[in-house]
C-alpha cells in the first residue's frame, strides 16, 4: 500500500468524531493535542469525553449517529470509532460521498488515513504506521524508540530551532549556510548567548555575510 506521509495543521479545523467509547477516546484525545475543533457525536461517552465537553475543549451531542451528520458541518475530517460495523461503514460512505477524508478505526479498508504511533518531544514526532497491518508493532517500535531517545530531546530542538532562525537571518541562502545548519544539528546546543554552537554561527556569519544591497549603500 502506498501511503503519503504527513504532519497536518489542524488548528482550529472542524473534526467530527463518531463514537465515545474506548476506540474513540484516545482518537479525540489526539485530535484536541492538535488543537482541532472536535464534535462528538455518541449516544454515551466516557467520564474523560464527557470531562472534555463539561470544559469547553470539545461540543459532545449525545444521540446516535444520523445519517447527514457528516455533511452537516464542513468537517475536514472524520473518525467513526463505533462497536457498530453498520454505522462506521455508514459514515465512511458518507463522508467519501463528501470528499471528506475519514478514519475507520480498526477497519483499515474503510480508511482514508491511519492514526500513526507516536514518540514526542516537545516539537519533535517521530509517527509510525504499519498501514494498518499491524498496530501492535507500530506500538511496540514506539516503545523502544522512546526508551532510546533523550528526555530532553524537544528542550534542544527548540534551542536548535531558536539559533536556526538566527544563522537565517545572518547568513544568505547558499550551500555554506545549509552545510552549517547541518553541523550545528549534530552538535550540542543550548540558549547561552556564549554557548559553544552559538558562537560558532557567529563566527561562520562573518565568512558568509549577506550581501550589502545597493539601498543601504546609496
Amino acid at each position: 500500500m502506498d501511503l503519503f506521509p504527513i504532519f497536518l495543521k489542524l488548528t482550529g479545523r472542524r473534526c467530527l468524531v463518531i463514537g465515545a467509547g474506548n476506540l474513540a477516546e484516545s482518537k479525540i484525545e489526539s485530535l484536541r493535542a492538535a488543537n482541532a475543533n472536535v464534535t462528538v457525536i455518541a449516544p454515551d461517552a466516557r467520564p474523560r469525553i464527557l470531562d472534555m465537553a463539561d470544559g469547553g475543549e470539545i461540543t459532545y451531542h449525545q444521540r446516535p449517529y444520523e445519517p447527514g451528520d457528516v455533511a452537516a458541518q464542513k468537517y475536514f475530517l472524520v473518525v467513526t470509532a463505533t462497536d457498530v460495523p453498520a454505522v462506521n461503514r455508514a459514515v465512511y460512505q458518507e463522508a467519501v460521498a463528501n470528499e471528506i477524508m475519514v478514519n475507520a478505526v480498526d477497519d483499515p479498508p474503510f480508511c482514508d488515513f491511519y492514526f500513526p504511533s507516536v514518540v514526542r518531544r516537545g516539537d519533535l514526532q517521530i509517527a509510525i504506521s504499519t498501514a494498518g497491518s499491524s498496530p501492535a508493532l507500530a506500538q511496540r517500535l514506539r516503545k523502544e524508540i522512546n526508551a532510546q531517545l533523550p528526555l530532553d530531546a524537544g528542550d534542544w530542538l527548540t534551542d536548535l530551532g531558536n539559533l536556526r532562525r538566527e544563522v537565517v537571518h545572518m547568513e544568505p541562502l547558499n550551500e555554506e549556510r545549509k552545510l552549517l545548519l547541518h553541523q550545528l544539528a549534530q552538535r550540542e546546543v543550548c540558549g547561552f548567548d556564549q554557548c559553544p554552537s552559538r558562537v560558532l554561527a557567529r563566527e561562520h556569519a562573518k565568512t558568509n555575510p549577506l550581501p550589502v544591497s545597493t539601498e543601504q549603500t546609496t
